[in-house]
């Protein structure tokens, strides 16, 4: 189906211009042309009534009872200014005096019933030979005798006047649209010219080079403010492409390394004729691996469902100190083997409301990464304290090594680790942190790091309180 439409906005714009224009003109022209031809027989008429009113005083009934005029009303000098006709007739239409100028003819149309009665009759009529007259009349009483005047004047040559200024007027309306179609066709080019300048722009950014960025004037109007909001989407666009990069290429990497663990130990398993014990010892090896190589692509999965907001919270009233402490007991192993003494306390009364698991989850990697880097013999605290009337706060602090200022922050990002040499046997692979980030702000919450090197870390988890 093709489309009337012109493709360019600049010719809509003009189209509409010039349409809207031309039908402005033509309705100011027409109400313009109304007001004039009222305003005209409005003078008319009141000259009319000035006239019957002198005609009145002149008119006299002759012996033989005939009508006629004390002074002529046709001289020059009365009449000469606007054609008037008059006609004096009976109540029962009978013409009893017209002047010289009206002749023979007569108004075409007989007494209007109550017409002049009480005050004067204006209106527009024709005579008998078609020439249209503004026509006023009046009632009056002449020796006891009714008669009704009637004054006309011709209105042809007002209205021929008005009809050829109406006729020049159209005339020049092409002459004048086409000048305000040309004059609104550049207008709006050079206004709609910063676009053609984005969309070259746009045109040049691809996935390689999203460091592009559209053109912008620093101007409040629209065009300004179109350009800046579409370059806060390329950073954000950008933003997301660098971590898509990070992330697939911290993958890769995750996955290869516990892989080609999997693959070395098979390989030199098999080439060696070994024990029984030995075997066992290459088949644990393996199995460590691919313990390992699970708990990331669960984290992997965990992830990618957060992202894509596949992830439903399954949210109810939970008691933050029975969260904290289930989320503690799975790490008493660990603890018992780095000899480590983890202290959990807090106030009991405190809620929230969200998911358990997750919130739990998001405790366990906290306490997780404490566990990791707190040396044996250390202490572990994880406090449940209300941060305010409104909120719950979660302290997990440790005493290790500590972050150092340039990376701490960067420690929630996806695989960033601070200690990259020794990830693989602390078995985590970079995720933990993220994890927590992502559950805890899906509850409304928030979490943050202190840190002072040599003396621990502290991570404080704010979280939205339920009173009940």
């Amino acid at each position: 189906m093709i489309s009337l439409l012109p493709r360019t906005v600049r010719v809509r714009l003009t189209l509409w211009y010039v349409s809207v224009l031309a039908a402005t003109l033509i309705l100011t022209g027409a109400a313009t042309y109304g007001v004039l031809v009222q305003a005209l027989r409005s003078h008319v008429d009141h000259l009319a009534i000035e006239e019957i009113e002198t005609v009145d005083s002149l008119v006299f009934v002759r012996p033989d009872g005939t009508l006629a005029m004390r002074d002529d009303f046709n001289r020059p000098e009365s009449g000469d200014r606007i054609e008037s006709y008059l006609e004096i007739r009976s109540p029962d239409g009978k013409v009893l005096f017209r002047n010289d100028r009206l002749g023979n003819r007569s108004v075409r149309e007989a007494p209007l019933p109550g017409e002049g009665v009480g005050g004067y009759s204006e209106r527009s009529a024709k005579l008998s030979d078609g020439t249209r007259v503004r026509l006023a009349s009046r009632l009056y009483t002449l020796d006891r005798h009714p008669l009704l005047i009637r004054l006309a004047h011709n209105e042809e040559p007002m209205l021929s006047d008005l009809q050829q200024f109406l006729l020049a007027s159209l005339l020049v309306l092409p002459l004048g649209l086409a000048i305000a179609g040309l004059a609104g066709y550049s207008l709006a080019k050079r206004a709609l010219s910063p676009i053609d300048q984005m969309v070259r722009r746009a045109e040049q950014i691809t996935p390689d080079r999203l460091s592009e960025r559209l053109p912008n004037r620093e101007v409040d109007d629209e065009l300004g403010r179109l350009a800046r909001v579409f370059n806060r989407t390329l950073d954000r666009l950008e933003g997301a492409f660098d971590q898509l990069r990070r992330f697939t290429s911290d993958c890769s990497h995750e996955l290869r390394t516990p892989l080609a663990m999997i693959r070395s130990v098979g390989e030199v398993g098999l080439q060696k004729n070994g024990t029984r014990e030995e075997f066992r010892e290459t088949v644990g090896s393996m199995l460590e691996e691919v313990n390992r190589l699970t708990a990331l692509v669960d984290a992997l999965l965990l992830v990618s469902r957060a992202d894509s907001g596949s992830l439903r919270l399954h949210r109810s009233v939970v008691t933050v100190m029975s969260v904290v402490r289930e989320a503690a007991s799975l790490f008493e192993v660990l603890v018992e083997a780095k000899s480590l003494r983890l202290e959990v306390d807090g106030d009991e009364t405190l809620k929230v409301e969200g998911d358990s698991l997750f919130l739990r989850q998001a405790v366990a990697n906290l306490i997780d990464n404490a566990v990791k880097y707190s040396p044996v013999g250390g202490t572990l605290a994880v406090r449940v304290r209300s941060g305010d009337a409104n909120h719950v706060t979660i302290e997990v602090q440790d005493h290790g090594p500590g972050i150092p200022p340039e990376d701490r922050a960067r420690v929630f990002e996806r695989f960033y680790r601070v200690d990259k040499s020794r990830h693989r046997e602390s078995g985590g692979v970079g995720l933990g942190l993220a994890i927590a980030k992502w559950a805890v702000e899906a509850h409304g919450g928030t979490i943050a790091l202190s840190s002072t090197n040599g003396t621990g870390c502290t991570f404080l988890i704010s979280l939205p309180r339920t009173i009940h």
